[in-house]
């Protein structure tokens, strides 16, 4: 059985144990560095209505090409994305990678597990128990009590709280008020492999735990920084949310200038490296899970280059522009990468006038069909 763990430990550490006994996966890569900003708290315009997306880049040598797909989060509620030209390349794909994770797994059994709920509840709330009033500075109480008002209204019981699952909730919450929750990407990368007849590639570090319940033990007695998880969560809801929006818009609208001028961390990966940097972290095996996934993602994608004429392959968009990100890596090894907005000979911008699935040999298209 795999521990229902989002963030980690959140599930393990929050009623979703009881509720999803399913996988749970940890986008690592989500992170960046964030760069500095001076956007103030302003209502956000989310868009709606059909969109169409970033265009793919193109990874390629020898005749075979990769498709490459850059996500960020969150992304608009009401959009609907026009996804044809994802979908003609999943059909022509020979193999789909999904996006590096690190899981956490265990083999309790669904009923030892339940048996944990009560000991995960408790360690979601503070020691002794102490509210956020009790173990945050009075400036940032007061920042928090704002932003709980806004976002989540009268509701009591998370004040007891530890700081880090108090400010998962307030962000998650808020994007939800925000309309920045949406699923758009998922369900059609799923529907369209289905379609292709493909089995998505996991490119996943997996970790397993043989004694959950002293992790519950060990997170209770772990020194992690709380209080600057929960801040960096305030202050980003006082000052980044027009970001958030406008990076969502420009992804939905496929605006590649303005992706790339835009700052990429995710807010919930702030906290979530709080724990993972910990004794706990590197208990878990984390002390160096980011060159690990690199290294499998790097792996997998030359393996599908080298095996499928046509490939597809998804990556957080800071991976994607990064000038030291997995496909900056793949260039360096050899492999030609062409933006979707390139104008350059050969690029995705001349290619895309046939199936955007097509490989160098236009014959393989319609392989599947």
């Amino acid at each position: 059985m795999r521990l229902p763990v989002p963030l980690v430990l959140s599930a393990i550490l929050s009623s979703a144990f009881a509720l999803a006994p399913s996988a749970a996966q940890v986008v690592a890569a989500e992170a960046a560095p964030n760069a500095a900003n001076d956007i103030r708290d302003l209502a956000p315009l989310v868009v709606e209505g059909v969109q169409p997306g970033p265009g793919l880049w193109k990874v390629s040598r020898d005749g075979h090409v990769m498709w490459v797909l850059g996500l960020v989060a969150p992304l608009p509620r009401d959009m609907e994305w026009r996804s044809t030209e994802v979908e003609q390349a999943i059909a022509a794909s020979g193999a789909l990678l999904q996006v590096p994770m690190w899981s956490v797994h265990s083999d309790v059994g669904v009923l030892k597990g339940l048996t944990l709920v009560p000991a995960a509840l408790r360690a979601r709330r503070n020691p002794d128990g102490a509210e956020l009033r009790d173990v945050l500075p009075a400036e940032l109480h007061r920042r928090w009590q704002v932003q709980k008002d806004r976002y989540l209204g009268w509701e009591l019981g998370i004040e007891r709280w530890r700081p880090m699952f108090a400010a998962e909730k307030l962000e998650r919450k808020a994007m939800e008020r925000l309309r920045l929750d949406g699923t758009v990407v998922g369900p059609v990368i799923d529907a369209a492999t289905t379609r292709a007849g493909l089995e998505q590639t996991q490119v996943e570090i997996k970790t397993t735990l043989e004694a959950p319940r002293e992790l519950l033990k060990q997170f209770n007695r772990a020194e992690i920084d709380d209080v600057a998880c929960l801040a960096r969560t305030v202050s980003r809801l006082e000052s980044d949310v027009p970001m958030l929006a406008a990076r969502a818009n420009a992804w939905a609208i496929g605006d590649l200038d303005a992706l790339r001028r835009l700052p990429h961390e995710s807010l919930r990966w702030s906290c979530l490296s709080e724990l993972l940097e910990s004794d706990l972290g590197r208990t878990l095996g984390y002390a160096d899970m980011e060159a690990r996934m690199r290294d499998a993602w790097l792996a997998a994608a030359q393996k599908a280059l080298a095996e499928h004429p046509v490939s597809f392959a998804m990556l957080p968009m800071w991976q994607v522009l990064a000038e030291d990100g997995y496909l900056a890596t793949l260039e360096q090894r050899g492999f030609e990468v062409t933006a979707p907005d390139a104008d350059a000979v050969g690029s995705t911008a001349d290619v895309t006038t046939r199936p955007v699935g097509a490989a160098e040999d236009p014959g393989t298209y319609d392989r599947r069909e």
